[in-house]
């Protein structure tokens, strides 16, 4: 009976530790800024996925379609590196649990 117990508590230490570790984890992530650029575009997103800044060149405000296309795509593009770090890092998370 009492080794279920015991069992139960090292779950509970594990599952906090867990926590903690991915609360360091996402701290870190906003941390990184990552940089995506297109002619007369740029964006940065942190390694949490959040947009953090957009400077659009003058010269991009005459054409909205343009524009529009070169958002998007430099958005997801700034994204996709974003969620690559971010998988990198809860791989190695992950990895650090079960050693």
């Amino acid at each position: 009976m009492f080794g279920k117990l015991g069992d139960m508590k090292d779950m509970l230490g594990k599952l906090q530790e867990a926590q903690k570790e991915s609360q360091a984890m996402k701290q870190r992530l906003a941390q990184i800024e990552l940089k995506e650029e297109s002619k007369g575009l740029s964006v940065i997103v942190n390694g949490n996925k959040e947009i953090k800044d957009i400077h659009i060149a003058e010269d991009l405000l005459k054409d909205g379609e343009e524009l529009g296309d070169k958002l998007v795509l430099t958005i997801n593009r700034a994204l996709e590196k974003a969620q690559a770090v971010n998988d990198r890092e809860m791989q190695s998370m992950a990895t650090s649990m079960f050693k």
